[in-house]
């Protein structure tokens, strides 16, 4: 068994070697100033999936995925969400649990906050200032970009053909324009407030008073935006981790940054392997917080239900292209009911008297192992969750021809259900459960009886029949999709 990775850092898909008994994942995680919407949670849900499939081979994972609760946008829904920058923290905190728990994402080991970290991004800044890599100015510090000599590795940039980092007034003050903050003196500005404020929110400058700020060696004042994720990573995992993550966007400058100030501390390479998960596109934008063209997590998970939402989030694989739309979504929830509706049949048909050990339905047994396999080769390579869903369909496609016969394979119906769990519920994160009797629903069993009766009149030739038999499943908002496999439904 070989795991390999798309590595950032090197350019290269590669062999993964973890160097330790346990795997250190570090996943950025979010900046608590909005609604979470599906862009957040394409990261998300695949860093859970490669979570669970390290799992499925046999590692222990350490999960760590922070929360940032210190930032100015924050400080800018003050009034809106809460009367305070913390206020608002903890409140978009508890929504984003929620979310995470409603899309049935593993725990992670520990989800660490900036504002509980602050004795430790300190100590890291003071280290970074005492082996000359860090400088202090107006009581801000920031981190000397020419001293670091490896700096653009991550990014694959030339520190000449960078452009100034920070905000203008910062300038002033850095030795270099590609230098960036550390530490910064005082708290947020109405300036900085006003430039993220939402309507409703208070007004800028009663907002920024309630920014937070610590004592430190220089000023009073905030840590810096990329210092928070070095310390938290090495306060909770190690001074080298296996895998970081984060979004596409995030390469640079935060990872680049991340990886100069973390290994001009300690020497040590800050991170193994990065997977940058590529951003959900909405049109030809990127969904966004800030552009207002998101759709939130809870809005979908009600609308169709987090298995569909997860289906869609990893219908492609974590660094290939995605673009939002409807029709993406209800075509993903087409699949999750194929999945479903043929895991539910592969239930009913072995929980009855019909299922028997005499009869071996070679057929559908190897194409579970068929099946298996493709599905295991996909996800070693990369993470390839598009093809494991193939995989699981095709699963589903031998299942439903098999419960056509009279008679069930008794232990050919156990494989296959055990592959549905393991596979796609503890690896992929879906969750299958079976209705209370064993049985499908009574509305299933009555759209399927007017499906078979649809397909045996198109058989004789009498389409007009079988055309006046869809649209009266129509009529009662069931959709129906013909496939390959045969004809699939959803209902209203």
């Amino acid at each position: 068994m070989t795991i390999r990775v798309s590595n950032t850092l090197t350019g290269e898909r590669e062999e993964f070697e973890p160097n330790g008994d346990n795997v250190l994942l570090y996943v950025c995680g979010l900046t608590t100033s909005d609604p979470v919407h599906l862009g957040h949670a394409r990261l998300w849900v695949h860093a859970d999936v490669v979570h669970r499939w390290l799992e499925y081979r046999g590692y222990d994972v350490r999960h760590v995925e922070n929360f940032t609760d210190v930032n100015e946008k924050i400080v800018a829904r003050v009034g809106e969400g809460g009367d305070s920058e913390a206020a608002v923290a903890r409140s978009y905190i508890e929504r984003t649990i929620d979310d995470m728990r409603s899309l049935n994402l593993k725990r992670a080991e520990v989800y660490p906050r900036v504002s509980q970290h602050v004795p430790e991004i300190i100590d890291l800044i003071e280290t970074l200032i005492e082996r000359g890599y860090a400088y202090e100015s107006n009581g801000s510090v920031y981190f000397d970009t020419t001293q670091f000599e490896e700096y653009g590795k991550l990014s694959n940039q030339s520190i000449e053909d960078l452009e100034a980092q920070g905000p203008e007034d910062e300038q002033s003050e850095k030795r270099n324009s590609t230098d960036f903050a550390l530490w910064k003196a005082g708290g947020v500005t109405p300036e900085e407030v006003e430039t993220h404020r939402h309507e409703g929110s208070a007004a800028a400058e009663a907002a920024a008073e309630t920014s937070l700020t610590w004592d430190s060696p220089w000023e009073e004042g905030r840590p810096g935006w990329h210092i928070e994720c070095s310390a938290m990573s090495m306060a909770h995992l190690d001074e080298t981790i296996d895998i970081h993550m984060g979004g596409q966007d995030l390469v640079f400058p935060h990872h680049e940054n991340e990886i100069a100030q973390s290994e001009a501390a300690t020497g040590a390479q800050f991170a193994r392997y990065w997977l940058h998960v590529r951003l959900l596109e909405i049109g030809d934008e990127k969904m966004s917080s800030s552009l207002g063209n998101f759709s939130t997590v809870s809005d979908a998970v009600d609308s169709v239900g987090a298995n569909s939402v997860r289906t869609f989030l990893i219908s492609t694989s974590y660094n290939s292209r995605q673009a939002f739309s409807e029709e993406a979504l209800y075509e993903a929830t087409e699949r999750w009911d194929r999945l479903e509706r043929s895991y539910e049949r592969a239930v009913e048909a072995l929980d009855s008297p019909d299922a028997s050990t005499t009869v071996a339905d070679d057929d559908l047994r190897d194409a579970v192992i068929d099946a298996r396999t493709a599905f295991e080769n996909a996800m070693d390579e990369d993470f390839n969750t598009r093809e494991a869903i193939a995989a699981l369909l095709d699963i589903a496609a031998a299942v439903n021809r098999h419960t056509d016969s009279e008679e069930y394979d008794y232990v050919g119906l156990k494989e296959a259900i055990e592959a549905f769990e393991s596979l796609g519920g503890d690896a992929l994160g879906f969750t299958f459960e079976e209705s209370g009797d064993g049985t499908v629903t009574l509305a299933e069993e009555a759209v399927e009886l007017v499906l078979n009766l649809r397909e045996e009149e198109r058989e004789k030739g009498n389409y007009e029949q079988a055309d006046t038999l869809r649209d009266a499943l129509s009529d009662i908002g069931v959709e129906i999709e013909d496939t390959d496999d045969g004809p699939t439904y959803r209902l209203p």
